[in-house]
């Protein structure tokens, strides 16, 4: 069945917000960059970093090298979530095209039951077995049949190695969403892998979960096939395509020869330049755990591997350098300096003819014990259409087939039953516990009430504003504002929205009818948010870059808000009262911040009288169901549907206290 995609793109901020900004921002352009939660974000990054190189400097001896390659990789595996067991492959070579001393075989095969790889198999005319090596694509909406991925399957064919090209999900001819005419939902290749990994994330995987098993299905073919020699396998491609190889390289024993190209920097130089990536580039706790870049190749050593780069890259070369540094130490620690190598050639992102040169060579030199240089070469390249193994050119127009989104929402099936019978089981407290654990927010007694300070006060018909900031005992600062009724009754609001402190707040809107009826009404810019933010948040995947960095430190954004959203609540309760004697606070979050204020419901239920959620999910279990879930990245919290989903604190909020609108 062909997916229709409807991707309803919405403003992130009320006009009458915006053209109020400047009067109302709590910050001066310094203390903004001060506050920043991404800025933060770095400095934790720097400092694990920091001490993961330390740890992988102590690497004396070839006992302690295997040490650390187990335990990075039994934690690499883990953050994926594991691998499905191996079904039937049910391939198919569904045409043939002849090339110049090889020929091109347009194959299919499944990764998964019903979840199928297209590929192109490029064969050398020769006698006997031949190595054979993966092409992994980068970020190619043509996927296999890319100009670049052609040349790497030719070159290889061309010097007496077979080589598979296959598609990843998301590219050439296996989208995952499609529209109605059956033509990809995104002309680009990041977005779907993005929304695929709202969804894995959710259920505890990644999109790099399915990348990887892809990749060694792909294996899995290869050494089916009698022209192929099952022990001589190697692995290359560029970009996206290097992420792959690098996962593949160091979790998967057949990969006896590796290039990663135009990818391996190390974490510290990506975090100081581009920032982190899209969703596959980024496994959960990374960082904070120790797993950086070089790992990749340290987790395969003393297997030959040559990093492929390029001096423009946007990739830092610099990082590239820091990466083989530490590789070439512990090869050498192995007794096999030679295994690895680095090749950088002039140009920008991309493999260049050189490039391709220099991973051939490599190719050859030890997979058919051929040490000679292999000249540059220009490659004829075929339509991409030309190549395609499908008539429609999309896997998703088949029957039965299931994509990405279908493969989590069954999953999701199976962790439902788990989780209801061990949710029900637990007591109070574990429940308790357990939230606070997966979004790593602290009990109420480790928090201490927040700070804060009087900015000024803007005048407005009927009420006026205070500006102010809080501080809370994590060094976050949240800029607020607090809307005065002429003579307020008691009880006052928190008002939590996606835009921050001012959200909601135009004329005559939402906030403006409770001060209409005597209610105080306190907004803020949760952390990452409004004037701590990087600005660059949008409707489909909101703020991908800080969730990243928040998601290499295993920190879900979500838990940082809610510890942020239970000191504005403090701040609310006590402004200006006894301890003893708190105000009664009404809670309203809209959007994704209606999942902040819900879990805060949830964790200090007492500090709460009243908590309305607007236009935000019901549940998780529907948001793995979206194609796509727009919007929904930055609230996903890694393995959350595993234990709990958002019913469940409904009921730990308290019997009627939480009112759902549209």
């Amino acid at each position: 069945m062909i997916r229709t995609v409807a991707v309803l793109l919405v403003l992130v901020a009320f006009l009458g917000s915006r053209v109020r900004a400047g009067e109302l921002d709590c910050l001066s352009e310094t203390e903004q960059a001060a506050a920043a939660l991404y800025g933060r974000l770095q400095q934790e990054a720097y400092a694990a970093l920091d001490r993961g190189t330390e740890t992988s400097e102590q690497l004396k001896t070839p006992e302690d090298v295997r040490t650390y390659q187990k335990r990075l990789r039994d934690f690499f595996v883990q953050q994926l979530g594991g691998f499905p067991e191996r079904p039937p492959l049910n391939a198919k070579t569904l045409r043939t095209i002849p090339g110049n001393g090889y020929r091109i075989e347009c194959v299919i095969f499944d990764s998964q039951p019903q979840h199928r790889i297209t590929a192109n198999l490029y064969l050398p005319e020769a006698d006997g077995p031949v190595p054979g090596v993966i092409v992994s694509s980068g970020h190619s909406r043509t996927g296999k049949t890319a100009e670049y991925n052609q040349r790497f399957g030719i070159a290889m064919a061309r010097h007496g190695m077979a080589a598979l090209c296959f598609d990843p999900i998301g590219q050439g001819e296996r989208s995952q969403m499609l529209k109605d005419d059956g033509q990809p939902a995104f002309n680009g290749t990041t977005d779907e892998h993005f929304l695929i990994g709202v969804g894995s994330t959710l259920v505890g995987r990644n999109t790099a979960t399915y990348r990887v098993w892809d990749a060694m299905r792909a294996i899995d073919y290869l050494v089916s096939r009698p022209e192929i020699d099952p022990q001589k396998i190697g692995m290359t491609g560029c970009s996206g395509g290097g992420t792959l190889t690098s996962y593949t390289m160091a979790l998967e024993d057949r990969v006896a020869v590796a290039a990663p190209a135009c990818y391996l920097t190390t974490f510290r130089r990506l975090i100081e330049t581009r920032g982190p990536q899209d969703a596959e580039q980024n496994i959960f706790g990374q960082v904070a755990f120790g797993l950086d870049q070089p790992d990749y190749v340290l987790l395969r050593a003393p297997k030959p591997t040559i990093i492929s780069a390029t001096t423009g890259d946007f990739f830092s070369i610099d990082g590239a350098w820091d990466n083989f540094r530490q590789a070439k130490r512990v090869y050498g620690c192995l007794g096999f300096p030679e295994h690895v190598d680095l090749v950088e050639v002039e140009g920008e992102h991309g493999v260049q003819p050189q490039n391709l040169a220099a991973i051939t060579q490599w190719m050859r030199r030890w997979l058919l014990g051929r040490d000679e240089p292999v000249p540059v070469q220009e490659y004829p390249t075929l339509e991409p259409t030309d190549l395609w193994c499908l008539d429609s050119g999309q896997v998703l127009t088949l029957p039965d087939e299931k994509s990405v989104f279908d493969l989590n929402t069954g999953y999701e099936r199976e962790l439902a039953k788990q989780r209801t019978t061990a949710w029900q089981q637990a007591t109070s407290e574990e429940r308790d516990a357990t939230v606070r654990s997966l979004l790593k927010v602290r009990p109420a007694s480790d928090i201490k009430p927040p700070t804060f300070k009087d900015i000024s006060r803007v005048k407005r018909e009927n009420y006026h504003i205070d500006k102010l900031v809080l501080r809370t005992d994590t060094g976050a600062t949240l800029p607020g504002l607090t809307f005065h009724p002429p003579t307020p009754v008691d009880d006052a609001y928190l008002y939590l929205t996606d835009d921050g402190k001012l959200g909601d707040s135009q004329t005559d809107g939402p906030i403006e009818d409770l001060i209409s009826e005597g209610y105080a009404v306190v907004t803020v810019d949760l952390s990452g948010q409004g004037e701590t933010s990087t600005g660059k948040r949008d409707a489909l995947l909101t703020d991908w870059k800080t969730y990243n960095l928040a998601y290499l430190l295993g920190k879900p954004l979500l838990g940082i808000r809610v510890e942020d959203a239970l000191a504005a609540a403090d701040f609310v309760a006590f402004y200006q009262k006894p301890r003893t004697k708190p105000r009664k606070v009404h809670l309203v979050g809209v959007g994704q911040a209606g999942l902040i204020a819900l879990h805060a419901a949830a964790l200090n239920p007492g500090l709460f009288e009243t908590v309305t959620i607007r236009n935000a999910p019901r549940d998780w279990a529907s948001v793995v169901r979206q194609t796509p879930p727009a919007g929904q990245l930055d609230s996903a919290v890694h393995g959350v549907l595993t234990t709990y989903d958002l019913p469940d604190l409904v009921e730990m909020a308290g019997k009627g206290k939480v009112r759902f609108e549209e």
